[in-house]
């Protein structure tokens, strides 16, 4: 094709017999040579671009509708992680590859080499990140298979990434330089233990930003919490050498990327997308006021709305088992209800129909080991509410109904005797 069009060409400036190396010495044909390289790079350029789309409508949607109609779920993975996409970007570059030596058909070899060269990086480019959207792909894939449930496969995926890159870097080292990709590796291995020397601190620094971004470990916007560098607060950039977190009394904690991966930190995107932010906190009891619920305590609570079903059934149960068992009430074998397991139970009801609490995530109020403080009672549920300040609001309002309502539960709150508690002895002694 492109002696036809170097033909058609030189046509226009066929004068007699006229051989083609005198029509393209020919002072005509030389003062239009670089309208005409000029005109057919133009049209070079909008035919790649009608390829490009053409490859994009039609590829793409041929494409996507197979994958909505099969029943694989691979081809669905393939075409979330844009691996057809960047396959479609192949089909122009091939078309401009070929079209490049009819462009520069009037000039040296040299130019069209030139112009080679930067489509066949591009190309090389390109073709790296359809390899590396497929093994992305290929990851998710075997991730859900159950029995590769256990196994690191994100690291054998990572693995093959750096080879593959390295690898097509080289290649592309190798068509700038017209070298062959051996010669450039040697001449890398040779600068190795200079380059190590010198760029210690940026070459951690570049893996540990490559890790961070491949494992999706740190966002900008994450709220992180990392004791070692005193950083709580939110991630305000990330780059090569440093992570930035704002802390919320405003300071800025600047923590080396390497340090991201060799500590451990704590990340609170997790808690942010889920349903429900975690509420684990307890109180603690007085053991000397734990004690069997006497019937008048039992008689008073049953009238409250969240108790009368559940005092019903459990009376119903006990006494149910002390007769087959031939225990009395006032047996100390026989099954008897406690003030402390009344008011646990009236917490999970509490929490059960509070309105800021997530009932579809855990959700108990459990008795913790004793203590020489006392018996620890534990709140653990997950609030709908997550924004830091209404969310110790929702905590407060729990707390400080458990604190005005134990009282009715004849419980006390353990707490360390005062200075004034301390007065008020000294006092009764000296009485």
């Amino acid at each position: 094709m492109r002696d036809q069009i170097k033909d058609w060409i030189l046509s226009f400036y066929q004068k007699g017999n006229m051989s083609a190396e005198q029509i393209l010495e020919s002072d005509a044909f030389q003062n239009h040579q670089l309208l005409w390289t000029l005109g057919l790079f133009v049209a070079m350029i909008i035919l790649s671009l009608f390829v490009w789309i053409l490859s994009r409508q039609v590829m793409l949607q041929l494409v996507h509708m197979i994958a909505d109609r099969s029943k694989t779920e691979w081809d669905d993975i393939l075409v979330k992680n844009k691996f057809f996409y960047a396959l479609a970007q192949l089909v122009p570059l091939f078309f401009m590859d070929y079209m490049v030596s009819i462009v520069f058909a009037f000039y040296e070899d040299s130019v069209e080499n030139y112009a080679l060269r930067v489509i066949d990086v591009v190309l090389v480019f390109v073709i790296l990140i359809s390899i590396l959207r497929f093994l992305n792909s290929l990851r998710d894939i075997l991730q859900q298979k159950e029995s590769l449930a256990d196994k690191p496969i994100n690291s054998y995926i990572q693995v093959s990434k750096i080879v593959l890159s390295i690898m097509m870097v080289m290649v592309m080292l190798s068509v700038i330089t017209d070298k062959s990709a051996l010669k450039i590796l040697t001449a890398f291995g040779a600068m190795t233990a200079i380059i190590l020397l010198v760029f210690k601190d940026t070459i951690l620094g570049f893996v540990s930003s490559i890790q961070l971004s491949a494992n999706d470990m740190v966002r900008i916007g994450d709220w992180v919490t990392m004791e070692k560098f005193g950083a709580d607060g939110d991630v305000i950039e990330v780059n090569l050498a440093t992570v930035k977190v704002q802390n919320f009394d405003k300071t800025i904690t600047t923590i080396p990327t390497y340090s991201m991966i060799s500590d451990s930190f704590k990340n609170w995107r997790g808690m942010q997308d889920s349903d429900g932010r975690r509420i684990k906190r307890a109180v603690l009891i007085h053991i000397d006021s734990v004690k069997f619920a006497s019937p008048a305590l039992i008689e008073r609570l049953s009238k409250e709305k969240y108790l009368t079903e559940f005092i019903a059934k459990r009376q119903a149960e006990i006494k149910k088992y002390n007769d087959e068992h031939g225990y009395s009430a006032d047996s100390l074998q026989a099954r008897k209800q406690t003030n402390l397991g009344l008011f646990r139970a009236y917490m999970e009801f509490y929490l059960e129909n509070n309105p800021n609490i997530n009932q579809d995530m855990s959700l108990m109020v459990r008795q913790l080991e004793p203590r020489e403080l006392g018996v620890p009672m534990e709140v653990y549920c997950f609030s709908k509410i997550k924004d830091w300040e209404p969310y110790e609001g929702v905590v407060a309002d729990i707390f400080d109904h458990i604190f005005a309502s134990i009282h009715a539960f004849e419980l006390t709150i353990f707490e360390s005797p005062s200075g004034r508690d301390m007065r008020n002895m000294v006092k009764g002694l000296n009485a």
